[in-house]
């Protein structure tokens, strides 16, 4: 079988868990016999290829001449976002990122329809003329690649799912990682709602990453639950990284790793914070990430007068974030709304106990994990506390957790995304 999946980045080009997911899922689908053709927006060449076919739709060309492509093209007028839209990124973090040209820019051509684009791959200021062009590009692909289905994932690749599955005819699987209704709370992009919308509806299949996502599916975009199903997320097996770094500080270490945004509940873990230092002032607190809400963390920080016990990071990937679970000895992730949480499963990887909110998908599958509600910061404070301060209760998590989270691999998720795959097109070989 032959799958035909468009994703907006692959390792080690990430911004977070969904690039991180894209290749999990595509290693474990090797191992079930699947392969997998997929789609970027630009690749670099320094990409892992072992369970892919890596495409690069800066290397596709496309015939402006054709009827159907120029059909096609307005056949996606749908898709119009503010061309200051960066997703997962607030308008505070964005500002900042103009104010310090961070942002690439996009190689134009006069028209939006040339023969060959030129992706930065990117979540910059031209972002919406990308997710246009990249679903023209997936017409072409889709034209001439032999595949059995096709698979999208986020909202991102939904329109060139759309276009591939338009030209081919071919089964169409959407991928949902995150809903809007995550990343902004009640103060949706409409835009952004109704491509995800949309994609949905055309789709034959939509996989939710937890329950918890099925249901805002079925209920917020009122997609029938019977075309969606439920796959959770996995995680890589250790790759036997070298615990054994020099702390250079005494005191026990609480980590958050995460956007520091609306969704990830960074100023719930700040008050925990104060109320664990209150108790215990020999702890230090580590955010690890960037994010629209960094100004404001940073000045609750220093109302609250623990800033000597708070250290910043920045963005952290691949070997720096085996480096940060090496050094701490508590993982918090007290997400407001997360579809699942690959985090969480790296930390107990890592012989690292964690806390985690009620209101993550990752909490439907865990066992030894401390739950919490996001909004109860005393509970929150205490499981931290408990987890610093009683070697029992850490040494109970730190085991069975590591023993727990080995067993959920990409393959299993990956057996039952097959299983999908075989009933859009009708091969139970």
């Amino acid at each position: 079988m032959r799958v035909l999946m468009f994703g907006w980045e692959f390792p080690p080009h990430i911004t977070g868990g969904l690039g991180t997911a894209c290749f999990g899922l595509t290693k474990g689908l090797l191992k079930q016999g699947v392969e997998v053709i997929f789609v970027v927006p630009k690749a670099y060449g320094d990409e892992d290829q072992k369970a892919v076919r890596l495409v690069s739709a800066s290397d596709i060309s496309v015939d402006i001449t054709d009827t159907e492509y120029k059909e096609y093209w307005n056949r996606i007028t749908y898709m119009q976002i503010g061309s200051n839209l960066i997703p997962y990124v607030g308008p505070e973090e964005f500002k900042n990122i103009v104010d310090k040209n961070q942002l690439e820019d996009t190689i134009k051509n006069d028209s939006v329809l040339s023969s060959k684009f030129e992706f930065s791959g990117q979540y910059g200021k031209d972002l919406i003329d990308e997710v246009k062009r990249y679903a023209l590009v997936a017409s072409a692909v889709a034209a001439k690649m032999d595949f059995d289905v096709i698979h999208a994932h986020d909202w991102l690749t939904y329109p060139a799912g759309i276009a591939a599955k338009s030209v081919s005819g071919k089964p169409l699987v959407m991928h949902m990682h995150a809903t809007e209704f995550d990343r902004s709370g009640e103060n949706i992009n409409q835009n952004v709602y109704d491509i995800e919308r949309k994609g949905m509806e055309e789709a034959d299949t939509v996989v939710a990453v937890s329950n918890l996502t099925k249901k805002i599916v079925t209920t917020r975009y009122g997609i029938d639950e019977n075309k969606v199903v439920t796959v959770h997320n996995a995680v890589e097996p250790s790759d036997g990284f070298d615990t054994d770094v020099d702390r250079h500080v005494r005191e026990k270490i609480v980590t958050f790793l995460g956007r520091i945004t609306f969704q990830k509940g960074p100023d719930y873990f700040v008050e925990a914070a104060k109320m664990v230092l209150d108790k215990d002032p020999n702890v230090r607190f580590v955010m690890a990430g960037t994010g629209d809400m960094m100004n404001k963390i940073i000045k609750r920080i220093a109302e609250l007068h623990i800033a000597t016990k708070f250290h910043f990071t920045g963005f952290l990937k691949g070997g720096d974030v085996d480096k940060m679970f090496a050094l701490s000895d508590v993982f918090v992730m007290p997400s407001v709304s997360e579809p699942f949480g690959i985090v969480p499963l790296e930390a107990m990887r890592s012989n690292v106990p964690v806390v985690i909110s009620k209101q993550s998908g990752v909490s439907e599958i865990l066992i030894h994990a401390l739950k919490v509600d996001f909004w109860d910061v005393h509970g929150m404070a205490d499981a931290i506390y408990g987890l610093l301060h009683y070697d029992g209760l850490s040494k109970m998590f730190r085991r069975y957790g590591k023993d727990e989270v080995n067993s959920l691999k990409w393959e299993n998720a990956a057996v039952k995304v097959k299983e999908v795959y075989q009933r859009l097109t009708g091969d139970n070989i």
